[in-house]
């Protein structure tokens, strides 16, 4: 991550004369034969700070400049499941994102978003049902069935316990409700995928490429392990899953990575899981530019840095993509800065030519060497979870959380020393120039507590206790899927926090046992 490759690999005889087409399996060279040249990849903007209401005119306005699909960010007290009047929300409603707290909430992010043609991924993981549950009431009084929506439910609690640290209940209860989604998603909304598996928060946690690759893979064969135990078909659920990944600084090792996860996943399917449909082999992924490699330092500097990281993925064959913003490394994105980093994706698909040949860069030496030698570090990970019994195991023991923070530490210790050269911070330092970022106040808060407030005043409170209580007993009883519980008391206008607290009742909060 980040070496130079030795002197000899562009000159080692090709170790593989055959490397297949575009659309062949195993599909390393991508899942389209056309790959761009049929369809280019959607440009989905990670957006979302402060209210509802602001959150809605940025994507409005990111949607009138040309972007393609919609990926929401939510604020922390979102994420953990916690109402924006909530104690543990104080200082931090709208900050990292849109608060969202009920489903009067979603239906005003998504106002004027038709979500029949809009697609639309939510970045929200332990209460992910909840708001998929909103989602899907909001589409509902649009008037869209729910077999016109599409987009993505994030909802990978394993990578949770793994590395970004926001989770609410222990894993298993957490794992029943990732299946419940996927098992009502097979049922009920055929063009939207309940689960995107990503390493791209593993990466920013200071993982190697190659521990990436193996922890998110195996995260995937433990939700599909799941899912076959829930009694569901692969090839009805594995076609629903997508995964995202990270687009760091090392340009050929980033794009064999994705080529060797498209082999990986292909393999294992077909080969563990008996797989028949081509849909259920074929690995798609979102990638988003590396939010750790922004630099303070010089922000100007990370425009380059994210076009570059930018190519790697579409040369890796992404079906989606997020550019970083300029000003990432201080804020959340001003204005200008997001519309410079559309433009990046927007230069990139019209500009340079670079979508018109399928895989530009397949039969390279050095390439194809590369994504031989990811693939066996990635296969020799994902043998060791499987010894200790799964990921849920592996994580109890603290495996995956150890190595990362050896790489995270190894990695760090590099740029302290100067072996590793990142441009502005330890070389070629030079004075900053300012920025004009955006600032989230503490009007966010007020509102969001108002507006609760007025919430709380007018709904039936005798069908939120229903639906709640309903719930409670729903989600004690492992037989029952807990999707048409949720849709209900969000129709009630039972908030959040309300729910979350019921699930708490029932499953327990978990405490992170430090192994490091």
């Amino acid at each position: 991550m980040g070496r130079q490759p030795d002197k000899v690999a562009s000159d080692r005889k090709s170790p593989d004369t055959d490397i297949g087409l575009p659309g062949e399996f195993p599909y390393t060279r991508g899942i389209h034969r056309d790959m761009y040249r049929g369809k280019l990849w959607t440009m989905r903007q990670f957006s979302g700070f402060a209210t509802p209401e602001e959150t809605n005119a940025r994507y409005l306005y990111l949607l009138s400049q040309g972007q393609t699909g919609l990926s929401v960010a939510f604020d922390l007290p979102t994420l953990m499941g916690y109402d924006a009047d909530h104690v543990m929300s104080e200082g931090e409603v709208g900050k990292c994102g849109v608060s969202v707290c009920s489903l009067d909430d979603m239906e005003t992010l998504l106002r004027g978003v038709d979500l029949s043609k809009v697609s639309v991924s939510m970045t929200i993981n332990s209460p992910a049902a909840i708001l998929w549950a909103m989602f899907l009431v909001t589409a509902e009084r649009q008037g869209v069935s729910w077999d016109q929506v599409s987009g993505t439910l994030q909802n990978d609690i394993l990578k949770e316990y793994i590395a970004q640290k926001e989770f609410i209940f222990p894993p298993r209860p957490s794992m029943r409700l990732v299946t419940d989604t996927v098992e009502f998603a097979v049922t009920h909304t055929p063009r939207f995928n309940p689960i995107s598996i990503s390493g791209y928060h593993i990466r920013e946690a200071g993982s190697t490429a190659a521990q990436e690759l193996a922890f998110t893979l195996r995260d995937g064969f433990e939700y599909a392990d799941w899912a076959i135990e829930r009694g569901l078909a692969v090839d009805d659920f594995a076609p629903r899953f997508s995964f995202f990944f990270n687009a760091h600084n090392d340009f050929f090792e980033e794009i064999a990575k994705y080529r060797a996860a498209r082999t990986i996943w292909a393999q294992v399917m077909r080969d563990r899981y008996r797989a028949k449909s081509e849909r259920s082999l074929k690995l798609r992924f979102h990638a988003q530019t590396a939010g750790c490699s922004l630099t303070w330092q010089q922000p100007y500097n990370n425009v380059i840095r994210t076009a570059y990281q930018a190519l790697a993925a579409v040369l890796g064959g992404a079906q989606s993509l997020h550019t970083n913003s300029l000003d990432e490394a201080y804020a959340l994105p001003s204005e200008h800065a997001v519309t410079l980093a559309l433009r990046t994706q927007q230069i990139l698909a019209y500009e340079t030519g670079i979508p018109n040949a399928p895989d530009p860069l397949g039969g390279s030496f050095l390439l194809e060497q590369s994504t031989l030698d990811i693939q066996k570090a990635a296969y020799d990970y994902i043998q060791r979870i499987d010894q200790m019994g799964g990921m849920i195991p592996a994580i109890e023991a603290g495996f995956p959380q150890s190595e990362i923070a050896a790489a995270s530490y190894a990695y760090q210790r590099e740029i302290e020393t100067g072996e590793r050269v990142v441009v502005g911070v330890n070389r070629f330092q030079s004075e900053d120039q300012p920025l004009n970022l955006l600032q989230v106040d503490q009007s966010a808060d007020n509102t969001q507590r108002e507006k609760l407030a007025k919430l709380r005043a007018c709904r039936d409170d005798a069908a939120v206790s229903r639906s709640l209580a309903e719930l409670s007993r729903g989600a004690a009883t492992a037989s029952t899927n807990t999707m048409p519980l949720l849709i209900e008391a969000v129709r009630a206008y039972a908030t959040l926090g309300e729910i979350c607290d019921a699930l708490r009742g029932v499953f327990g909060v978990y405490t992170e046992t430090n192994h490091v």
